[in-house]
């Protein structure tokens, strides 16, 4: 069932440089999407318009059939897509971490209890029960962007959008991210736009979109996407280091099929 649906859309900023252009996409509900693309290709930009930040200068966005454009929409939307920004320091607005998670639903008007029960479930489904008396600066980062997750989903949003909050994190705390996303999607069904730079990452999507120069280039599952190795190159994009290895063997002269994604992969092809 599709849940957010694209046709056309164009952004432009003021100095009248389409950062998005001729976007026509559809995002099911339930599905994780990974958005990968060079800098300046309009990735940020994408996610702000599907949260309300931004507004499309042209085409429409419809997000759970509520049309962004629309300034009475706003709030609707709000409540059913959640952000998830880069820095997770500068998510985080209370001196502990059961406080910051029941942020947005006292914002909401949601009565104490509920509150309560909210903030306990969501710091459970992010792998931080136990640390709601905790100060958040006393976090690792990785745990800080959990619990900056967890104030979206005490919200009770139906999708979630990342950009890019691994990108600050050291490689333990990307892990803990990771499996928290993962957990998200595949066990309690939300939806998840995860936007990265990190190509591993991109492997455990439903669905790969590439953007270049605000617009779509790429899109197909993982293993599509990343046998594309001399396109994705020439949009300045990286491809998993097993797929690089794989396609570089492969140019050397040895049978290997294409789209290889992990060692297992590339273990059992070689054997």
């Amino acid at each position: 069932m599709s849940f957010i649906q694209i046709k056309d859309l164009e952004y432009r900023y003021s100095d009248n440089m389409a950062a998005l252009k001729g976007i026509n996409l559809e995002i099911n509900e339930g599905e994780f999407v990974v958005i990968i693309g060079s800098n300046g290709s309009g990735k940020s930009t994408f996610a702000k318009l599907l949260n309300v930040l931004l507004v499309p200068t042209g085409g429409l966005i419809l997000v759970d059939g509520l049309d962004t454009r629309d300034p009475d929409n706003v709030w609707e939307i709000r409540q059913r897509v959640g952000m998830v920004f880069q820095n997770p320091d500068n998510q985080l607005v209370a001196t502990t971490v059961e406080e910051d998670v029941a942020f947005g639903p006292e914002n909401l008007g949601i009565p104490p209890e509920e509150i309560r029960r909210r903030v306990d479930n969501a710091l459970r489904q992010v792998g931080m029960d136990g640390y709601q008396k905790h100060a958040p600066h006393h976090l690792s980062g990785g745990q800080k962007q959990r619990v900056a997750i967890a104030g979206v989903i005490a919200m009770f949003p139906k999708c979630i959008v990342l950009d890019e909050p691994t990108s600050m994190l050291d490689p333990q705390g990307r892990r803990e991210v990771m499996e928290t996303i993962l957990h998200l999607n595949r066990k309690e069904r939300k939806t998840i736009i995860h936007i990265t730079h990190y190509m591993e990452e991109a492997i455990e999507a439903d669905r790969v979109i590439v953007l270049d120069r605000g617009e779509i280039k790429l899109m197909g599952k993982p293993v599509e996407v990343f046998q594309e190795v001399e396109k994705l190159k020439s949009y300045q994009l990286e491809v998993p280091p097993i797929t690089e290895l794989a396609y570089e063997l492969s140019q050397s002269g040895l049978d290997l099929p294409k789209g290889i994604l992990t060692v297992e992969e590339l273990v059992e092809a070689l054997c």
